[in-house]
């Protein structure tokens, strides 16, 4: 049996090294790290930031198989969840009321995958495979009650 300590480290390694590879300058991202800092990433190329409050966020998070779910960032004290989907996926959460999508170049400010930083932390840290979260799956974990009306029915 994998010693879990080498298994994490490597599932860390590869997360790292796709999420700095996301940022034009990727020798920057990783210095931040090394300093200690947030290295802002920016969505767009690569993935969108769909935000979400931290209950509603963590709460979608469990309702998602393992397997299903891409990165997900969360920060407890901002109340916030941000989840990394596919570029054209905008359209798929407009009309969900719990998600704000934002825009290509937004700046998000991520640790690395294995570690805390100024509370931030990976509820799903990036694994290096490229999954993302689809639209559609987060829509459903999110429940009816994130829907407008008009929409639910």
């Amino acid at each position: 049996m994998a010693d879990p300590r080498t298994y994490f480290a490597a599932v860390y390694e590869a997360g790292d090294a796709w999420l700095a590879d996301c940022s034009a300058q990727p020798d920057l991202v990783r210095e931040a790290w090394r300093l200690g800092a947030l290295a802002p990433i920016p969505s767009g190329t690569t993935w969108l930031v769909a935000e979400t409050r931290l209950l509603i966020g963590v709460q979608a998070h469990a309702h998602i198989r393992p397997g299903r779910c891409g990165p997900v960032l969360a920060d407890p004290a901002a109340d916030r969840t941000w989840w990394l989907i596919p570029p054209g996926a905008a359209e798929d959460l407009a009309d969900v009321r719990a998600v704000h999508v934002h825009p290509r170049d937004w700046l998000l400010n991520c640790p690395p995958t294995g570690r805390q930083l100024y509370g931030r932390l990976w509820l799903s840290p990036p694994d290096g495979s490229g999954r993302l979260t689809n639209p559609l799956t987060l829509a459903a974990a999110l429940g009816p009650g994130a829907l407008p009306a008009e929409a639910a029915s």
